[in-house]
């Protein structure tokens, strides 16, 4: 994934009413990114060095004074803030890539001569057309407390307002983004559908047969959703936390091994009682979704609370799937060509995606 992060803070004034804090931040943007934006590597031999970035350095700042801009609001007024870039350029690593690293000063006041406190407004236009799918994490401490959002293709701001609570901000924002991943992620989805194909049939005399028993149908798909919920809940919740480090490469081969293994056992069935086997692979699929929630960044201060809310969005896409395959999949299940070929057909071309994903993944 394509991520920026931005961190905000202010600068301490003791509290003094007639000299009030001033804001002040961090901007860090993938180099790869930078790359495709403004071209960095002169020679183009694949390799930066520093004095192609040095060279560059007025075109940097051009880039971000041009992307991102910070207001305050206060009584309906609202002031655009100058931002005063640092000359020293600096590195960091996210995810065993390399960013640039831009600190800057702002006279963004904090609150107005009576001590109200402003509204601080963030618009970042940065990648996005080069990436859709870029987004910027913000984390700001101010005023005695922590703010995390996210601005992505779709939302190009965010506001910090004092009144606000960042922690329902924090719910809102992390509950989106699992929802957002789930349609995104094309491997979790075939997982769900090759799982569901079959729910709504029989296996009889080596056949599969429409299940004309509706609660039983509905009692299964119940099962296996949640054991693929449970599953992943856990290794969500214990990779984001740290608790285990698996590697990001073989979890993506072995999601990819899943999604095949499932579809194939739709056409040539050994196992028929899929629970165990859908938990099996859904921790797979879990420590999947915390690669993404990882790379999308976890705000400091509340981390348990958007894990949780990250992998709650994570389950409200999944019933929103749900809603959508299983009227499809009852209407099917009573036609004969659905029996004969038609999840198998369905079944078979899940498989061939499966398959280019693990050839592609190795």
């Amino acid at each position: 994934m394509s991520t920026a992060y931005l961190t905000l803070s202010q600068t301490q004034q003791n509290n003094n009413v007639n000299n009030p804090d001033s804001l002040q931040g961090q901007l860090q943007v993938r180099w790869f990114d930078l790359e495709l934006v403004i071209g960095l590597d002169a020679n183009a031999d694949g390799e930066l060095s520093w004095a192609e970035v040095n060279a560059r350095i007025p075109a940097i700042k051009e880039f971000a004074f041009e992307h991102i801009t910070i207001s305050t609001t206060n009584k309906s007024t609202k002031q655009r803030c100058n931002l005063t870039i640092a000359d020293d350029i600096q590195t960091d690593m996210h995810f065993d890539e390399g960013y640039l690293v831009l600190s800057f000063q702002s006279d963004c006041l904090l609150s107005d001569s009576s001590g109200k406190e402003n509204i601080i407004d963030i618009n970042y236009s940065a990648i996005f057309d080069q990436d859709g799918d870029h987004k910027l994490l913000v984390n700001a401490d101010l005023f005695k407390q922590h703010f995390s959002g996210v601005i992505d293709a779709q939302n190009h701001s965010f506001s910090i307002e004092p009144e606000n609570n960042p922690i329902l901000n924090v719910i809102r924002t992390y509950i989106y983004q699992g929802v957002l991943h789930i349609f995104k992620g094309t491997d979790h989805i075939l997982f769900l559908c090759a799982l569901l194909l079959t729910c709504v049939l029989q296996r009889r005399d080596k056949q599969w047969q429409a299940d004309p028993d509706t609660r039983k149908v509905l009692k299964h798909t119940a099962w296996i959703v949640t054991a693929f919920t449970l599953a992943h809940s856990i290794t969500l919740t214990a990779t984001a936390m740290d608790l285990i480090v698996p590697s990001s490469h073989w979890v993506e081969f072995g999601i990819a091994l899943s999604v095949m293994l499932t579809a194939l056992n739709n056409i040539w069935p050994l196992v028929l009682r899929l629970g165990w086997i859908t938990f099996g692979f859904g921790l797979l699929h879990g420590m999947g979704f915390a690669g993404v929630l990882g790379e999308l960044g976890i705000a400091k201060e509340q981390k348990l609370l958007s894990v949780l809310s990250f992998n709650l969005g994570v389950e409200v896409g999944q019933l929103m799937i749900l809603a959508v395959v299983m009227p499809l999949l009852f209407f099917a299940a009573k036609r004969h060509w659905y029996q004969r070929f038609g999840m198998q057909a369905a079944s078979a071309l899940i498989a061939l995606m499966a398959l280019k994903w693990c050839v592609e993944r190795l």
